[in-house]
This record gives C-alpha cells, structure tokens and sequence, in this order.
C-alpha cells in the first residue's frame, strides 16, 4: 500500500487556505518528500504527521516556493531527536543552495547526504521504490519525477514440483535468485509467472507541456500535474513564465492514459480553483482539483 498526500498545493506565496508545493508518499514504513515550500511542516503537523519517518527529499528545482521550506523542516527533525541520515536529491547546484539554507541549520546530529542529478534522467533504486527524475522544460533547471514498485509474477508450485525443485530453495527463487545443485541450475523464471502491475505515480511541476512528461506520465495509478492558470485567456501568461495552464495538464494526461489526473500548484490569483473543474473535464474526465491534504491510498491491482 502506498499513501499519497498533497501538504501543499500553491504557488508562488502561501495564502491563508493554501499552503506552499509539497508532496509526501508513504510506502513500507519509509517516507519520500518532493519538494518543501513554507509551510511544509506545518501541513505536515496538521496532519498529525512527524517528519522523522522522512528519508528521501528531492527537489524539482530551487525557487523559493519550492524549497524554502526546509531549513525549519530539518531543525524540525533535529529536534524530534533523529540521527538517522537523510538523502537529499536535485538539480545542479543542490549542494550550494542547501549549503546556503543551512547557514541557519547548521548543526544537525544525523547527515544530510546530498545527490545533484547530471543529466537529463537519473534513477533511484531506494527503500523498495524507484525513482525516475526527468527534466522538463521551466526558467531553471527542473526535473519532474516517476515514483515505481515493480511487482513480481505468482510464484507457480506445479512447476515448482514438475522440475523437482527442492523446497528449500523455493524462497530463493521467490526473491529473484538463482541456485545451483548438483550440477543443477534452477532460475526464477522455472518458477514464476509473468510480472504482475506494480504501482506508479508521477509528479511535475513548474514546467511546459513537453513530450517528456507524457512519456514518462503513461501507465500512471496517478499524475499529478502543475495547473498554474486555469482562465483560458492567461495561455499566453503561461507561455512566457514557462509554467502550464490545467487545459494543458490535463491534454498530457488524456494523451499519456493516466489513470486519475491530480492538478497543484495553483496561482495567488486564482482563487478557488475547483471552480475550473468542469472546464477541465471536458479533457481528461478522471481529474480532481485539490485542496491541501488531498491523500490516496494506492493498493496492487489483483
């Protein structure tokens, strides 16, 4: 099972009713957080939430609104006495912008373990998930990212008892390995059936609709996509910020067969943004436009 919350769904500044971009997912006793605008810890303690479990944050890029946060976010921890180290990944420059925000958290008693992306994509295999960062097209270097567990095929006990396998070797198989006996190889694929679906979620913000985002959104359980503007006349708006309006959003999820389409990131000007829903549907139906703590729980599809 995997959880799935939106602490903070505004951009640009916190408003009264709207806390700053943050994206927590909970899997396996293990938490990632993507992005840490201010308010981040607060959203979180509304939610009754500590942010020890925390042990992977990755930035989509360094304006304020997305990482002002954190700062207060590790002190936070810091004080819930954690030692544990946390990974902090990002873009080109991670280490100098955290360097800076650190001038006022200077001394931690756990490690802060910083990881800047290279290229265009980088993988994270961690904590039993996977991680695909992808960068997208905004006025800096920006990454969104796909967040994946595989799931492996039914283990078949016939075969199992056909190829006169030993039962002490039917965990070792289960788990993806190969044994030798005798002169005898026994391989995983003797043994299971084909992969089953596993679990994929997709995050992007601050961005143009480029091709990348489709092709790394497709197949997802949910995306979850900037919708900055949603008055059709602030295209052009949208065009010069390199941001992205929700009819843009929502045309990327309708291309990429998402299954549910999540909008974030919402202008200070916008106002109560559900009232563009209807307008929205009328690309993608399956959408929501959230307010902060929207959360869902994921499940394996049987």
């Amino acid at each position: 099972m995997v959880d799935v919350t939106l602490l903070g769904t505004g951009g640009m500044m916190p408003l009264p009713y709207r806390w700053l971009t943050s994206l927590m997912v909970r899997y396996n006793g293990s938490s990632l957080l993507i992005d840490c605008g201010e308010g981040t810890q607060i959203a979180m303690r509304e939610r009754g939430w500590s942010p020890n479990p925390i042990d992977v944050i990755c930035f989509t890029h360094y304006h304020a609104d997305h990482i002002s946060g954190l700062p207060g976010l590790l002190l936070d921890m810091a004080n819930s006495d954690r030692t544990d180290p946390i990974d902090i990944y990002g873009p080109k420059g991670l280490e100098r912008v955290v360097g800076g925000l650190r001038v006022i958290a200077p001394e931690l008693p756990f490690e802060v373990r910083l990881h800047e992306f290279a290229g265009p994509e980088e993988i994270i295999e961690t904590h039993g998930y996977r991680l695909k960062a992808f960068r997208v097209s905004h006025s800096v270097t920006c990454y969104g990212y796909t967040f994946e567990i595989d799931r492996a095929g039914r283990f078949d006990k016939d075969a199992a008892l056909a190829a006169n396998i030993p039962l002490k070797y039917w965990s070792k198989l289960q788990n993806g390995e190969t044994v030798e006996d005798s002169g005898v190889t026994y391989t995983p694929s003797m043994v299971m059936g084909p992969d089953r679906k596993g679990i994929k979620i997709t995050y992007c913000t601050d961005t143009r609709p480029v091709p990348v985002i489709g092709e790394n959104a497709a197949g997802s359980d949910l995306c979850i996509l900037e919708g900055m503007y949603g008055d059709p006349e602030d295209e052009q708006k949208a065009l010069k910020k390199k941001h992205m309006t929700m009819y843009e959003a929502a045309q990327i999820a309708a291309d990429a067969g998402v299954e549910r389409l999540w909008l974030t990131h919402f202008s200070p000007s916008m106002g109560k943004a559900a009232r563009y829903t209807s307008g929205v549907k009328k690309i993608f139906e399956n959408v929501l436009i959230p307010d902060d703590g929207e959360t869902m729980e994921l499940n394996f599809d049987e």
